[in-house]
């Protein structure tokens, strides 16, 4: 999957870009608040799925864990605005407990449960801007992952910044035949390099207009969406 990353300003530049989404070939998007607080987009998702009512919409509450958007994302569910996944950039995962000694983690899980929430939930895992995971900690911390998400998403180390094929190739090793994504550095150049190992791009700076943080160029996602 192609799944375009909108940093939302407003309901019309995220509608906008949304259409270019799927008119280039991207299979769904991810809306996140990266300018305001996740309270200011609340209120857009209704709008913009009810722009969309057949889409496959994702969200990204910047900085927010399962444990806190499950509820809302339930809640958003039984207002009727039903949204495809969820993906927090800081899964809870720590590899330095043992694989049955997840507590952070247990509690997102815990408050997926109960919110009745039905999407996919992309967890964080070795991401970028959390505590640092060494090279030998990467194949407990995908292990680990594997049980508590439904696609093991990780990441360079930071936006734009494109991650090591190794990094990726451990990861790919040991969640096995689980979904992996990759969220950061992604480009037409690059994306043959890891598509052996990924099912799923999560991808903003790669596609934009250059130099603008904010609104998808057609072309750049069309060669993209055509190299995958």
């Amino acid at each position: 999957m192609v799944l375009p990353v909108i940093h939302v300003q407003d309901e019309a530049q995220a509608r906008r870009n949304a259409d270019i989404a799927i008119e280039e070939g991207a299979q769904g998007v991810f809306f996140i608040n990266h300018d305001f607080p996740k309270e200011k987009l609340i209120p857009m998702l209704g709008t913009l799925r009810a722009q969309n009512p057949s889409g496959w919409i994702g969200v990204n509450f910047l900085a927010v864990p399962g444990e806190i958007a499950f509820p809302i994302l339930g809640d958003l569910a039984r207002e009727g605005v039903v949204l495809d996944a969820y993906w927090a950039d800081d899964a809870r995962i720590d590899e330095r407990r043992d694989e049955d000694d997840q507590p952070e983690a247990d509690v997102g899980n815990a408050r997926r449960a109960e919110s009745g929430w039905k999407g996919l939930y992309f967890g964080g895992t070795a991401f970028k801007k959390q505590r640092p995971v060494p090279a030998e900690g990467l194949a407990a911390s995908a292990r680990i992952a594997r049980r508590y998400m439904d696609v093991v998403t990780t990441s360079g180390a930071a936006t734009g910044i494109a991650a090591d094929v190794s990094k990726i190739e451990m990861l790919r090793a040991a969640v096995g035949d689980a979904p992996l994504a990759l969220a950061s550095g992604v480009t037409v150049d690059n994306a043959a390099v890891y598509a052996p190992f990924v099912d799923a791009f999560l991808v903003a700076t790669g596609i934009n207009h250059t130099g603008d943080f904010y609104n998808i160029d057609p072309a750049r996602l069309r060669h993209l969406v055509s190299a995958c």
